[in-house]
């Protein structure tokens, strides 16, 4: 009986202690299951409203407007706005454009890691705001040391202790991220355990959508600024006329996580966005500073010039013969880029949008209407990008799969980075099968 006292005594003592552990996590709703059954929806912790921080002078203007008029107005407005900021950023050439994806990426980032530092309260957490922008700094040294080792031959050559951080890339990278990791679990506090990993889980996952995806934004601009340009601009479209579409002739709606979106305009965003990416394909398939492959050059600066591809050159194609017999054409001669337009422009309006419905789930879990009040009519800057990032992706994919083949200027790049013995052995290698496979005479040895 002693014994079973002794017993019944350490199970309170446990108890006791297990409530005291649990206690501060039920403080910031995150019990467990049972704490969370019994609790309605309602209970989720809200983000504090975004501000309409729309310019006086606009809001002026449009003062006499409904609230529907109203911010179809705004939208315009700012939507024309941002498309003539990217072309004069396009116009400005490759390095603009790479900085542009890297503020938008921290943006992006600072959006959603807001997001989790409001609902779970993260001010109460020592490190953790210092160590998710550590995290972000992390990633993207490793990303864009990839790139360098990778585009930047040429400049790796020149410089040694350029040469040193490209050999030892990967351990430096991995090294900066053990020391947040050690951070991390040294910044972990009694009572909040399980809160600092869910932000912990929070800032990796956000790291995943946003950082990783970015960095295959600029990987697609090196294959030709074509690649970076036209699946940007059919999001652009997809998004504009789907919402004119929907504003003008919407009735059925399409998804229960964003109600303001319609079939019609689903249906009307993919027919004017396929005719738009192909015959913008066009367009730019004539240009080589739009066509080649963007390249560092021993000058120091980016060098757009090549011979284009097949991809880039006219070439006649057989219609169908129901279409012969509509457009009484046998033949028509486009550009063979503009056939993956139309494969690139079907994933930006079908598939795309599902980056929206996923972004708007994610906002109605949270009860927010945007991630930021950045734009105004617009939201916040991650508003704009949802669906961006799933296309870049898909482009990238799609460029590895069917598109892509060796680049030999890259592989000369690579090449020069190499130890002198390492370059004449593999010259050696390679004359030897040049002159096995007959594509250089073998050598005349004297008497």
């Amino acid at each position: 009986m002693t014994e079973l006292r002794k017993r019944g005594g350490g199970d309170r003592d446990a108890e006791n202690i297990s409530d005291k552990d649990t206690d501060g996590e039920d403080r910031f709703g995150l019990g467990g299951e049972g704490d969370r059954d019994s609790k309605p929806d309602t209970d989720t912790p809200e983000v504090q409203p975004s501000v309409d921080n729309t310019p006086k002078c606009l809001n002026k203007a449009l003062a006499g407007m409904s609230s529907r008029w109203k911010n179809w107005w705004i939208r315009g407005i700012l939507t024309l706005t941002m498309i003539s900021g990217f072309f004069l950023i396009i116009y400005m050439g490759p390095l603009p454009l790479m900085l542009m994806v890297l503020a938008i990426q921290i943006k992006c980032f600072q959006e959603i890691i807001t997001i989790g530092y409001r609902v779970y309260h993260s001010y109460e957490l020592p490190w953790f705001r210092t160590l998710s922008w550590y995290f972000l700094l992390c990633v993207n040294y490793f990303f864009y040391g990839e790139t360098v080792a990778e585009n930047f031959g040429n400049l790796v050559q020149r410089d040694e202790p350029l040469q040193f951080l490209v050999r030892y890339h990967r351990f430096i990278s991995f090294a900066l991220y053990l020391s947040g990791f050690c951070m991390f679990v040294l910044s972990l506090v009694k009572k909040h355990y399980r809160l600092q990993f869910y932000m912990f889980a929070w800032t990796h996952v956000t790291l995943l959508i946003v950082v990783s995806q970015s960095h295959l934004v600029i990987q697609n601009l090196f294959e030709g600024l074509i690649w970076f340009i036209v699946p940007i601009s059919t999001v652009i479209c997809n998004d504009i006329t789907a919402y004119i579409c929907g504003f003008f002739f919407g009735r059925t709606p399409l998804i229960k996580l964003s109600p303001k979106k319609t079939w019609e305009g689903f249906i009307g965003g993919f027919f004017s966005t396929v005719v738009f990416g192909f015959i913008f394909a066009y367009l730019l398939a004539q240009y080589n500073y739009f066509v080649c492959p963007v390249e560092y050059s021993e000058s120091n600066s980016f060098l757009i010039d090549c011979e284009p591809s097949d991809l880039f050159v006219l070439q006649d194609y057989t219609l169908p013969s129901v279409l012969q017999t509509v457009l009484r054409w046998k033949t028509v001669k486009i550009y063979p880029f503009q056939i993956h337009s139309i494969a690139l422009s079907t994933f930006a309006s079908l598939i795309g949008p599902f980056g929206g419905f996923f972004a708007s789930g994610f906002k109605r879990a949270f009860k927010i209407k945007d991630f930021a009040d950045t734009i105004p009519g617009h939201g916040g800057i991650m508003d704009r990008f949802d669906c961006q990032y799933l296309v870049a992706t898909f482009v990238h994919v799609y460029l590895t799969s069917f598109i892509r083949g060796p680049n030999p200027s890259k592989v000369l790049q690579q090449l020069l980075v190499l130890q002198p013995e390492q370059q004449l052995s593999i010259f050696n290698t390679l004359k030897s099968h040049l002159t096995e496979t007959g594509m250089i005479p073998p050598a005349i040895r004297g008497p």
